[in-house]
């Protein structure tokens, strides 16, 4: 699993919003000034989430995009799951996929469920009020 530019950018602006909604609607172009995210991009990332319904627009003067719940209701898996093809780390494991036709006899499938398992267990576990929180700087584990 590798998240794409589209799944990190999509975090981005969420926690933008978060961060800025206390006044009201956020102009595109301003949050992709202030993410440094080109405006076409960004585009079609928002386009994603207003979809899901986790941002709401307003189009003509003081328009723009604001979030549709609080920072805790949002989670880092919920936000992936929209951007990214699978966040399963091998295609047998993903939701709706094929079933395996070695699966009866595969002896790591119970590995690459467990990864699954944890991916999901801890990006739902993290909101963006989370990210909000926590520390500017990287941690080196």
């Amino acid at each position: 699993m590798l998240i794409s530019t589209r799944g990190r950018y999509a975090l981005r602006v969420v926690v933008d919003l978060a961060e800025h909604q206390s006044e009201g609607y956020i102009p595109l172009k301003v949050i992709a000034a202030r993410q440094d995210i080109s405006e076409k991009y960004l585009e079609n990332i928002i386009k994603v989430l207003v979809k899901a319904h986790m941002l709401t627009g307003l189009r003509g003067k003081g328009g723009g995009y604001k979030l549709t719940r609080s920072p805790e209701e949002y989670t880092l898996g919920g936000i992936l799951r929209l951007t990214e093809e699978s966040l399963s780390p091998v295609s047998c494991v993903e939701a709706g996929a094929e079933p395996c036709a070695h699966m009866d006899e595969c002896r790591t499938v119970w590995v690459w469920q467990g990864l699954d398992r944890a991916i999901n267990e801890y990006l739902d576990g993290i909101t963006i009020a989370d990210l909000m929180r926590h520390s500017q700087k990287a941690e080196v584990l």
